[in-house]
């Protein structure tokens, strides 16, 4: 049951998340609606990970916690190019 919760909130994050990157113009939220999609695939390999009454397997979840902490430099470094960019723009 669990499964599916998790799977079902990691799709309705993606979709969230791509629907948000595809209608805003704004860098710094296409960065946000990123980030969403990524959780979104998180959710997804935690609940793939699941089999049922035996011990879940530890590969996706080592993987999702690798995940996180490449998602979370690599948001570090789109904020500062998006600032640099900022910083550099003539028109603002």
């Amino acid at each position: 049951m669990t499964e599916l919760l998790f799977g079902g909130a990691g799709i309705l994050l993606f979709a969230m998340g791509l629907w948000s990157f595809l209608v805003h113009e704004p860098l710094l939220r296409k960065l946000i609606a990123f980030n969403v999609m990524g959780s979104g695939v998180f959710h997804i390999l935690v609940a793939i990970s699941e089999r049922g009454a035996l011990r879940p397997d530890p590969v996706p979840h080592a993987l999702v916690l690798t995940g996180i902490v490449v998602a979370v430099s690599a948001t570090a470094l789109a904020l500062a190019l998006d600032r640099r960019l900022d910083d550099e723009d003539p028109d603002g």
